[in-house]
């Protein structure tokens, strides 16, 4: 079993995050389960999702405290909150920022962990690019796919085309394809 944590706030899209992934996970032909936790319930308050995918059929349903990944909408909680906690030893860590995670303060981090395994992705910057709005959900999955293999990025597409409207959906894929694109260039630098 892969288990994500997503970490975000109130209205990114974070909950949607972890739905759509499961939902891509299922037209991977695989079992998933995806759930929010959230306290206050208002625009811009910190929220978790969790996201679980599997061959098998999945049995657990409490919150996810072991992850494989844990994927940073909102870089501004990464000193606020503690995000990697419980992170497995050969874990992912995927960031949305236009900075490295040696200038996000995350040395510790990136050197426990081996090399390609902590990245940050622009996601907003290229939700702005190509959706025109800075919600970087479903760039962040297209990162995650590229960068975990754990969903295959026309699953993805497939579910991001099942929950938003059409001229929605196809901004959002460009924008998955370039997120997935910079992860490419990353793991061959």
């Amino acid at each position: 079993m892969f288990q994500i944590r997503l970490h975000g706030r109130g209205g990114q899209g974070v909950v949607t995050a972890a739905e759509v992934l499961s939902v891509a996970a299922f037209f991977d032909g695989r079992e998933a389960q995806a759930f929010p936790s959230f306290g206050s319930e208002r625009m811009g308050a910190p929220v978790v999702s969790f996201c679980r995918i599997a061959e098998q059929r999945i049995r657990s349903h409490e919150p996810v405290m072991s992850p494989d990944a844990v994927v940073v909408v909102d870089a501004t909680l990464l000193h606020h909150v503690d995000l990697f906690s419980g992170l497995a030893p050969d874990g992912v860590v995927l960031i949305n920022s236009t900075r490295s995670p040696g200038e996000l303060g995350l040395d510790d981090l990136y050197l426990l962990h081996p090399r390609r395994r902590v990245v940050t992705v622009a996601a907003t910057e290229l939700a702005r690019e190509y959706v025109g709005r800075p919600l970087p959900n479903v760039c962040m999955l297209g990162a995650f796919a590229a960068l975990t293999g754990v969903i295959r990025l026309p699953s993805l597409e497939q579910a991001v085309r099942q929950r938003f409207p059409a001229d929605v959906a196809a901004a959002n894929i460009r924008a998955a394809r370039a997120a997935a694109g910079h992860i490419g260039e990353v793991r061959s630098a």
